[in-house]
């Protein structure tokens, strides 16, 4: 069974837009005499344009917001996931490396990075930053980060290194629910199926059941022969999810 995603760098949009700005589709404006403020206008914009989808539009406004204030990293950031949206490559690399390169001590800076890193296949170098965000005292949600890191390692397949960082995560917040579920995939996927039942118990435990831990569930119970488990998570899922995907695959097996 495959990994799940890699939780993505939405965390640097996430953390945009704290101003109530609103946005017009014209020309670029004019920077006020106060730059910073002008610098943070363009990037809230700049933000709005990127979550509505008009990726040039963010572009423009985001490059004027680091034209104004060159130390702008969060600007940076969010250029970059624009340029990955238009698909440029390269200009994506050089605004991420601008961004750790003027704040790096910024954990969601590099978290940013590092999974940019991770898509591209340059997993060694995703690590670095990884742990550069994972390091920073700062960074109250490092169990995010860790997990992040631990998916990118799944992804190289490197499962030692990727089962230590879920492990750091349950560490820092024994429920956390994606390191609970990333570690019951791994143990599946090395057929330790007791070690899968195990996690998925504790994310169960969580008050996490989805159709799609409730058929995780039945496919283990599955593998360790036990038929009445199975069933009876079957019947969750018919019962609770009936027009999920999951609940059409164990319909169409019966």
């Amino acid at each position: 069974m495959k990994a799940y995603r890699l939780i993505v760098s939405g965390a640097i949009c996430c953390l945009l837009l704290s101003a109530c700005v609103s946005t017009t589709t014209g020309s670029i404006t004019e920077p006020r005499a106060d730059t910073a403020d002008a610098a943070e206008l363009n990037y809230q914009l700049g933000a709005r344009y990127y979550q509505s989808g008009s990726y040039d539009l963010a572009r423009d406004r985001l490059m004027l917001a680091t034209e104004l204030d060159p130390k702008m990293a969060i600007a940076y950031s969010t250029l970059a996931l624009t340029y990955e949206k238009l698909d440029n490559e390269r200009l994506a690399t050089e605004a991420y490396e601008t961004a750790v390169r003027v704040a790096p001590r910024n954990f969601d800076v590099q978290n940013a990075y590092a999974v940019f890193l991770c898509r591209r296949g340059d997993y060694s170098k995703a690590q670095k930053h990884f742990d550069k965000a994972i390091s920073q005292a700062e960074n109250d949600n490092a169990e995010l980060t860790m997990t992040n890191a631990g998916m990118c390692m799944m992804q190289q397949p490197d499962n030692v290194t990727a089962e230590k960082y879920f492990r750091a995560a349950l560490d820092r917040r024994p429920n956390h629910v994606e390191a609970l579920l990333q570690l019951c995939l791994l143990k599946y996927s090395q057929e330790d199926y007791l070690g899968a039942r195990a996690f998925l118990q504790r994310l169960m435990a969580t008050g996490t059941r989805t159709a799609g831990v409730l058929y995780l569930a039945s496919k283990i119970e599955d593998m360790l022969g036990n038929d009445r488990g199975r069933t009876e998570f079957e019947d969750q899922l018919i019962r609770e999810y009936p027009t999920s995907p999951e609940a059409r695959k164990v319909l169409g097996s019966g």
